[in-house]
């Protein structure tokens, strides 16, 4: 993907905003160039800036007190954690990174694996003790090749049994390795919805698992089912990576569902932690094509870049609805094109988890106002904002950038909000259909009996299905394998 490539006209804004708001000529830092670079960066773009009187234009009136202002942080991550907004609601998820390389591999889908993604979950009635569950295996890994599978259960790493005491007093980053073994269990789900009465037991099998470098194709799982005469597409989706490659895959097999003439459409983003906002945006097109032009998602950035906008080009904080696919260069030349497959649509489900974030939630929230959309599983993370990666260089762009360190920040740059103005759910998107995983029982992924998927066909088909109880125990999941990455619940802009 070529990542944050800004128009000419930004750029202009950015300059203007470092150099004229806070002229190099007053402030003559000699301090770490990183955390002056930190400063700087936070200042052009933090969606919450306004909220934070230590990047206010004016919080500064002369050198000597921006320079023993950056001198009392001894790291970058000091002062950048300073910076933010209300973490415990508003911004959860702006990161700072020394190492940006790794992170533009993981936006290429990009990542050091052993191929198993797992939840760790602790039972409540168990103590302290917690269990991994293995969601899928990727193909041509070492999990794979291991015969390692989805349900599978295991407990312990290298020997050890992992616990959970509080977020200080806790082992669970032992699953954190290049390489180690896990110890498998049993799980025991007592017949029963409510975790209260399940339990979990080692066994004496272990597996060797190493990691290495690979490459996720986001597309998982697609399926054309055929149930009770109609013709279901199923599509398991698990990152919005915005690679070239990866985008005319998804489109192609939009295509197949089109030239199968499917009839509705089951979207699995249970363990989707988002990506791409260009990505969504298509993504959304593809299930649609009957309201090509208008608005799909709006932007709502900090003050100085709201007004700008609004002032010079009101229509750069649109995201409408499109029949094509397309990148530009920085040059403004035309990089890559497809004409988008629509399937016109006006009703489709989507598979949730807690898991669900960002980019997968904007398919969600962007969609709602046109079609009627169908959620089933669990209540989502909570992201509405997106990000993008603020490198050390003139207008903060890989271009020019400083090759003394490898810093770079990934912080919160705007919110979104449909076509009605729906924002600010941080406490996630509630399910139209409740129904938690059971770890006794995870089904096949792309299978009409796996729970989430059977409960989507139950009611496209409109067969009798049972009640699903809101009320029962659902264990805490504590963490998932995606969250080790360098940007976990990531909805960023190209």
């Amino acid at each position: 993907m070529q990542h944050l490539k800004i128009p000419f006209f930004l750029c202009a804004l950015v300059l203007c905003l470092t150099n004229c708001a806070k002229d190099e000529d007053d402030f003559l830092v000699t301090t770490s160039e990183i955390n002056d670079f930190v400063w700087k960066g936070m200042n052009a773009f933090y969606l919450y800036k306004d909220n934070v009187p230590d990047l206010s234009d004016a919080r500064f009136t002369s050198n000597t007190e921006y320079q023993n202002f950056l001198n009392g942080f001894s790291t970058p991550e000091g002062l950048f954690n300073s910076l933010l907004y209300n973490t415990s609601t508003e911004d959860r998820f702006s990161w700072i990174t020394d190492d940006y390389i790794a992170l533009e591999q993981q936006f290429s889908g990009e990542s050091v694996t052993h191929g198993m993604e797992y939840g760790l979950v602790l039972l409540q009635n168990t103590g302290n003790k917690v269990f991994g569950y293995v969601r899928y295996v990727m193909p041509n890994t070492d999990a794979e090749q291991k015969g390692i599978k989805r349900g599978d259960i295991f407990n312990r790493v290298n020997g050890v049994e992992l616990y959970y005491n509080s977020s200080t007093d806790t082992n669970i980053d032992l699953v954190q390795g290049t390489s180690y073994t896990i110890g498998m269990a049993t799980y025991d789900d007592n017949g029963t919805e409510d975790s209260d009465d399940d339990s979990f037991e080692s066994i004496s099998e272990e597996v060797d698992l190493v990691k290495s470098s690979h490459t996720e194709n986001p597309i998982y799982k697609q399926e054309v089912l055929n149930v009770n005469g109609k013709k279901v597409g199923y599509l398991m989706y698990n990152a919005f990576t915005g690679t070239d490659a990866f985008d005319s895959q998804l489109n192609s097999a939009f295509g197949t569902f089109k030239s199968e003439g499917i009839s509705d459409l089951v979207l699995d983003l249970r363990y989707n932690p988002g990506g791409s906002v260009s990505t969504a945006t298509w993504l959304a097109s593809m299930i649609t094509g009957q309201f090509t032009g208008d608005v799909f998602v709006k932007e709502e950035w900090n003050s100085d870049w709201q007004t700008y906008f609004e002032t010079n080009s009101p229509e750069a904080i649109l995201n409408p609805f499109v029949d094509t696919m397309e990148k530009r260069s920085t040059s403004g030349s035309v990089s890559f094109s497809e004409t988008i497959n629509h399937l016109n649509l006006s009703k489709v489900y989507v598979l949730t988890t807690r898991s669900t974030a960002s980019a997968s939630e904007l398919i969600i929230n962007g969609l709602t106002p046109y079609i009627d959309v169908v959620q089933i599983g669990g209540i989502t993370t909570g992201k509405y904002q997106a990000s993008r990666t603020v490198y050390d260089s003139p207008t903060f762009s890989k271009a020019e950038v400083n090759t003394k360190h490898t810093y770079a920040m990934q912080p919160l740059i705007f919110k979104s909000l449909n076509a009605l103005g729906n924002t600010d759910y941080f406490n996630g998107l509630t399910p139209d259909i409740t129904l938690s995983e059971n770890y006794g029982n995870l089904g096949v992924l792309g299978d009409v009996n796996e729970p989430l998927l059977a409960a989507a066909i139950a009611d496209i088909t409109g067969t009798s299905r049972r009640q699903y109880s809101t009320d029962v125990s659902i264990p805490k999941e504590l963490s998932h394998s995606k969250m080790l990455q360098p940007l976990p619940n990531a909805m960023y802009v190209d």
